[in-house]
């Protein structure tokens, strides 16, 4: 789907306070949140090809970023073995987590640096800034984003692009994508402003959030 206001899947969009809000409930009282990230990395796999590719996931520091390495570990449980790109060593717990089980998994996780060239991929996945983000990018963040679009890969977004503003739709600086995996629910940004020339196609995975 390419994001329009008119379609009845922006009437069902919802604020990222809302998926905040909806994400911690799930996660209080209904399902842990390793379990949520195993699922969201699940539904970015199921959304695409990924055999007889070179690939590239590129993490920031959050649960994002956490998605990117969830991910690392079922491509390589398929046999897949992609290189994952680390932007810092802070990391989610759950991200934490799922990069030590990638790591285990004999997956290689490289630091990203100015240096980083994706050129040579066929496909890069995006899991650098997540739903909550807004403003400008900045340092790594910033630098990986320019890299991403210059790669002339086929990218894909985890929930959201990089750098874009998931209520107003609004980007300074964010990543393309030919593929945007939303988790959970649309939100409302990705249907606003600068998102349908950002988005390529637009689909959402339903991951078990219970909408509160």
């Amino acid at each position: 789907m390419k994001p329009n206001i008119n379609s009845p899947e922006f009437e069902k969009a919802i604020t990222v306070e809302k998926m905040r809000e909806s994400d911690a409930y799930t996660i209080a009282h209904i399902t842990p949140s390793k379990t949520l990230m195993y699922r969201a990395a699940q539904g970015i796999y199921d959304s695409a090809e990924w055999t007889g590719k070179k690939i590239a996931i590129v993490c920031g520091s959050g649960n994002n970023g956490g998605d990117g390495y969830a991910l690392a570990c079922i491509l390589a449980d398929k046999g897949i073995m992609p290189h994952v790109y680390k932007l810092s060593e802070k990391f989610s717990g759950d991200g934490r987590y799922y990069c030590s089980m990638a790591k285990g998994k004999k997956v290689k996780v490289y630091d990203f640096s100015v240096e980083t060239d994706f050129s040579g991929y066929d496909l890069v996945v995006d899991c650098i800034l997540g739903t909550g983000f807004s403003g400008e990018p900045r340092g790594n963040a910033a630098a990986a984003i320019r890299k991403i679009n210059s790669s002339g890969a086929y990218v894909i977004s985890a929930d959201i692009n990089s750098g874009l503003d998931g209520n107003t739709g609004e980007a300074v600086l964010a990543v393309k994508s030919d593929l945007t995996v939303s988790v959970g629910f649309y939100k409302t940004g990705m249907f606003l402003k600068d998102a349908p020339s950002l988005i390529g196609d637009l689909v959402n995975v339903d991951i078990g959030i219970k909408l509160i």
